[in-house]
């Protein structure tokens, strides 16, 4: 096993990935995570069921995704660069960023995941990406609608709307709502801003979609 996880609290895995998922963060102090993981495995699992991706792809991922969450933010470059991990500029300013890739070799390493679509949509789920897979995008979706903080999500009418339409428009309608305030953000991922050119110029018009904005808090 690699040394970076050296001081984790790793059980025997039983087979059932969210009871694994589970037991895993909830041993290491992230009994709140574990709790948001399954929510958005099953957010995730009936997204994927509505648009065609497949659904325990999707549950898995939705499992998985945040299992980083039990490394601090102020050491989460450190153990990238031990698991050799590419660290944009973006992610040494703001290295809450990088808990996705983070959590897409730990999927690999720890929980046996050998699936490329479930590691994939793991290490992008927070800003996704250009060239996005359908996997990605439902998975991206279902952790913002199945969100990690207290309240409800401020742009959760137009997301819910939008996932009427199609998964590129929640997609976008996510994206959108952080593009209006950017110059609030603390950095701008270049995937989230490639993502949110390839959607404006792409997907939206050739779903036919209008544009949604939002303006509301920080990520």
């Amino acid at each position: 096993m690699h040394t970076a996880y050296s001081e984790l609290l790793i059980s025997q895995l039983t087979g059932n990935l969210s009871e694994d998922v589970s037991n895993f963060l909830s041993r290491n102090g992230c009994e709140q995570t574990a709790l948001h993981s399954l929510k958005v495995g099953g957010a995730a699992k009936r997204i994927a069921i509505t648009f065609g991706a497949d659904p325990i792809e999707a549950e898995y991922a939705g499992y998985l995704h945040d299992i980083s969450a039990v490394f601090p933010n102020e050491i989460r470059i450190s153990i990238a660069r031990q698991l050799g991990i590419e660290i944009l500029q973006e992610e040494e300013i703001f290295p809450m960023i990088i808990h996705q890739k983070i959590s897409q070799s730990m999927a690999r390493d720890l929980f046996n995941i050998k699936n490329d679509a479930i590691l994939n949509a793991i290490g992008c789920h927070t800003t996704l990406r250009k060239n996005s897979t359908l996997l990605d995008k439902v998975l991206f979706v279902a952790d913002k609608i199945e969100w990690d903080q207290h309240g409800i999500p401020p742009y959760i009418k137009e997301i819910t709307e939008a996932l009427e339409k199609s998964i590129e428009i929640a997609s976008y309608s996510y994206i959108n709502y952080l593009w209006q305030k950017r110059e609030t953000l603390r950095v701008i991922h270049p995937w989230l801003r490639d993502a949110y050119y390839e959607l404006t110029n792409e997907e939206i018009d050739k779903v036919g979609g209008g544009i949604i904005e939002n303006h509301s808090k920080d990520v």
